[in-house]
């Protein structure tokens, strides 16, 4: 097995960037943090589909798709972004 454990550096870079996205989803309206974090697994991990944030909320999938949809364009603006570009590498 070539499993390597992260070094304390990449754990504390971890931590760090997700302390930012939390920072960083904070700046949306309470529906859109909802749907992002359901739909990215950001509390437990574990991502959920359309649907089944469709059935939390009580609406159609589209009427979710559209909330993400905004949500992203929002989280994409510079004004918000920046706080998290230090974390993706060049090569993307």
């Amino acid at each position: 097995k070539d499993t390597e454990l992260p070094s304390p550096s990449e754990l504390i870079d971890q931590q760090m960037l997700k302390d930012d996205i939390r920072r960083l989803v904070k700046t949306l309206s309470p529906r859109e943090q909802a749907v992002i974090r359901l739909r990215f697994g950001l509390d437990d991990g574990k991502p959920l589909g359309l649907a089944e944030i469709s059935d939390k909320f009580k609406v159609d999938k589209q009427v979710i798709s559209k909330i993400e949809a905004k949500a992203l364009l929002k989280l994409r603006q510079p004004s918000r972004s920046h706080v998290v570009q230090c974390y993706v590498s060049d090569h993307t």
